[in-house]
């Protein structure tokens, strides 16, 4: 009798609760499609979607440490915004040694002291206009009396030391403009701009021409040839700061129309020095050319400009995905929280940092600031974890307005593109893709207005991205479905 009792109120409880488990199709769809997908069968796959209460809606793997590519930027910028504050601004000062006699020339040098800005000389929205930030520097030096300068403009990258380019990062990155490195005195996003034309068939010469923030001492080296029909820009750039040479490799197709493109730029410091001579010397102030080195302790100080926000600066980071900004910002969160900006220092010093907060950093192992390494190994469980933590702090509404949605300018601009718009606004999440990597990151509104937080990482499928990516963003879709 007791037994049929036990049978009897498990099978109304089960009757009860249908309604619930039947709006889920959030798990059935990870069931029916992440873990049946064919081209899926030998990809690694690890999600977890949490309610704001903690519960899970779905998970498949959640505890599984896989490559994060991009979606590690909501980590960096998180815990920068916490640590650093929203308003938070790069400053960089202009000083000079040496003395200015009564025709105002100073028998001395100019140094531009770094402090870190990335968005200095940036094409990005939220930079300041560079013309407008040398034209504050010119009239600093005006205001000291100084007509004309018999020493040089010096770049001062002190600030960060050294070369900042990762260990971990594949040799072909390093010389695209999203391999470009942190410096201590940024420029133009490390980047320099060069022309190129095909020839009219394969194997043609192809021309090569810089155009813009390109260091005047570099050797460019081109290497490269005109491609076949259809074959699209298969050009590679390398260079180290090592010394001043640059190499294109590879192929431009034939049929490729004549274009801009943008690699990395390893002496940033002296290309900011030799912009901002050229500057002065059109504003009649005359010097004796531009290099770099450390300012002296006894530097005069005349003036100081300012980066943007820090909060600016991060929205940009996870808007375009800005690999640069990223690892600006990683290595200026190791400064901060131990006084060592550097690739073995700041991962331990973020880690601790987060931990500090309360979120667990089990699931964490956390290589570099932009996911470009493939030493990034995150779980979904740490990442719901954090953005959990992140929505408890007092800075959560400018960290959630970071964060772009689908048919919005930047990386999600096409996703979800045959959904309503209204189902789209409400995913907030960052992607992240590299070869045979697709991830998503973040959080989703439901139409209750409850807030989940998720992530979904798939690594090593051997087939197309074109074929993975509707199978993962139909999660997303599902997610923003979600009603309890």
């Amino acid at each position: 009798m007791f037994k049929k009792i036990v049978s009897l109120v498990f099978a109304v409880m089960l009757t009860a609760a249908a309604p619930m488990f039947a709006q889920n199709n959030v798990q059935r769809y990870v069931d029916s499609i992440m873990k049946a997908t064919p081209q899926l069968k030998n990809a690694a796959v690890a999600i977890l979607a949490l309610d704001g209460r903690g519960r899970t809606i779905a998970e498949y793997n959640p505890d599984l440490p896989l490559l994060s590519a991009s979606t590690m930027k909501t980590v960096t910028t998180g815990a920068a915004l916490m640590a650093l504050r929203p308003n938070f601004q790069f400053e960089t000062k202009i000083a000079s040694a040496g003395e200015t006699d009564q025709d105002g020339v100073l028998h001395g040098d100019v140094y531009i002291i770094g402090g870190g800005d990335p968005t200095l000389g940036s094409r990005c929205s939220c930079a300041n206009d560079i013309n407008a930030v040398f034209g504050e520097w010119a009239n600093a030096l005006k205001n000291a009396g100084i007509t004309a300068i018999d020493g040089k403009i010096i770049g001062d990258s002190g600030f960060f030391p050294g070369e900042m380019t990762h260990d971990n990062w594949c040799w072909e990155d390093l010389g695209a403009n999203y391999g470009s490195a942190p410096c201590g005195l940024s420029y133009g996003e490390n980047t320099s701009y060069f022309y190129v034309e095909p020839g009219p068939e394969e194997g043609a010469p192809l021309q090569i021409s810089p155009v813009g923030m390109v260091y005047s001492g570099m050797d460019v080296r081109n290497d490269a040839i005109t491609g076949a029909i259809k074959t699209g820009n298969k050009l590679n750039y390398y260079a180290s700061d090592l010394s001043p040479v640059g190499r294109f490799t590879g192929t431009y197709a034939c049929d490729r129309k004549a274009d801009t493109v943008t690699v990395a730029n390893r002496f940033p410091a002296l290309t900011c020095a030799e912009a901002f001579d050229t500057y002065l010397a059109a504003d009649g102030i005359p010097t004796g050319g531009a290099t770099t080195g450390a300012a002296p302790d006894t530097a005069l100080f005349l003036t100081g400009t300012f980066s943007p926000t820090l909060l600016e600066i991060c929205r940009e980071t996870n808007y375009k995905s800005n690999n640069f900004f990223a690892e600006t910002i990683f290595m200026h969160l190791g400064l901060c929280l131990e006084g060592e900006a550097s690739y073995e220092s700041t991962p331990v010093a973020v880690e601790k940092y987060i931990s500090d907060l309360g979120c667990s950093t089990t699931g964490l192992k956390q290589d570099d600031g932009s996911g470009l390494s493939r030493q990034n190994y995150v779980t979904p469980s740490f990442f719901c974890n954090f953005y959990r933590m992140m929505q408890k702090s007092d800075i959560f509404a400018a960290y959630f307005s970071t964060l772009p949605t689908p048919g919005c300018e930047g990386t999600l601009k096409y996703v979800l593109p045959n959904e309503p718009m209204q189902l789209r606004r409400r995913i907030h999440c960052k992607s992240g893709s590299m070869s045979g990597v697709r991830c998503y990151a973040g959080y989703v509104e439901t139409a209750s207005g409850d807030l989940l937080s998720f992530a979904i990482l798939v690594n090593n499928f051997d087939c197309p991205m074109r074929e993975i990516k509707p199978k993962v963003e139909g999660f997303l879709k599902q997610l923003a479905l979600y009603d309890r």
